[in-house]
């Protein structure tokens, strides 16, 4: 139960910080009771504190897999935020979002030409590399100690920071417009929102992801992960 590294494929609609909340309450319900004694002299019973993490936050909208650690584990974090990553994304192109994704205000692009697939082959291309991103406004970044998605929600502008990744692979699954489906590999900090914008506006017609799901970190993969809700019933 404890010093365990979990690897859970997350369902759409519900946060990183959500999962691990949900894992945290079971598996301190098995580790039982505790006494303790409060400031006032009287003992107390209280569940006994479970330590657990994730490695790498997904978005709510996104699918796939989420590495939890518990116990001691959960101090080999930084390791696996530094591994590469692979992603399987759905790209909306002809209509841009405020967030880059579904969850965002969603508008329509004026778009006079549709692009072929040798013209979006060789624009997916040219991503693969080193290339300057720019942090999601809606992003779990901090911008002077708070989280840079509530300062957006709050509608405050702040100017984000601009990073460099690598991409090692992008390879077309599927295109069909308006949907571009896309496997990429890539390293770590990079955001695949933030590519999927970057294709729709290299095209020149715009983009957002419809759908995200992670596949692997390092030498994990979402094959070998758990759904939650089985983990949580198994337990």
């Amino acid at each position: 139960m404890n010093d365990e590294i979990l690897l859970i494929d997350k369902p759409a609609g519900m946060t990183s910080f959500g999962v691990v909340a949900r894992v945290r309450r079971v598996l301190s319900e098995q580790a039982g009771m505790v006494t303790v004694k409060g400031k006032d002299g009287v003992s107390r019973q209280r569940r006994k504190k479970v330590k657990v993490g994730h490695t790498g936050t997904l978005d709510p909208f996104a699918t796939g897999l989420l590495i939890i650690l518990t116990g001691s584990a959960t101090k080999q974090a930084n390791e696996f935020l530094k591994l590469d990553k692979e992603y399987i994304a759905t790209v909306r192109l002809g209509a841009v979002s405020t967030t880059g994704d579904p969850e965002g205000e969603i508008t329509e692009q004026n778009v006079c030409e549709k692009p072929n697939k040798v013209t979006v082959e060789k624009c997916v291309e040219n991503f693969v590399g080193e290339n300057w991103q720019t942090v999601p406004a809606f992003s779990a970044v901090k911008i002077g100690g708070q989280r840079a998605y509530k300062l957006a929600r709050a509608g405050k502008a702040v100017e984000m920071p601009r990073r460099k990744v690598k991409i090692y692979e992008i390879e077309i699954l599927r295109y069909e417009w308006p949907e571009l489906e896309i496997r990429c590999k890539v390293s770590s900090g990079t955001y695949i929102r933030t590519l999927g914008e970057d294709i729709g506006r290299a095209l020149g017609v715009g983009a957002y992801l419809t759908a995200l799901m992670r596949t692997e970190v390092g030498k994990y993969r979402v094959e070998d992960a758990v759904g939650l809700e089985e983990y949580l019933t198994d337990k």
